[in-house]
């Protein structure tokens, strides 16, 4: 269940700084938050898909990390990319 070309293109537009801008950590934030979203879905649905559900929780430990990296080198980029994706910190 990847996220699709079309979704990850409109958000490397969305986030990124430049046209091709996929390492940024704003980049790789907001994809791991679509695809944590997608997951939490697919869970709604087939309560008892354990790989899935570690894949999630490996993806949410991923996003912190990133958050947490973010944080410490730019905290004004921390606090606009947490207010645009809805997470609370």
């Amino acid at each position: 269940m990847p996220l699709e070309q079309a979704e990850k293109a409109e958000l490397i537009k969305e986030f990124g700084s430049a046209e091709g801008d996929t390492g940024s950590a704003e980049v790789q934030i907001a994809i791991f938050d679509k695809r944590i979203h997608q997951l939490q879905e697919h869970l709604r649905m087939h309560k008892h898909d354990e790989s899935s559900r570690r894949g999630l929780l490996k993806l949410v430990g991923k996003r912190r990390r990133m958050l947490r990296y973010l944080s410490k080198k730019d905290p004004e980029k921390y606090r606009a990319l947490i207010k645009r994706l809805g997470l609370r910190r």
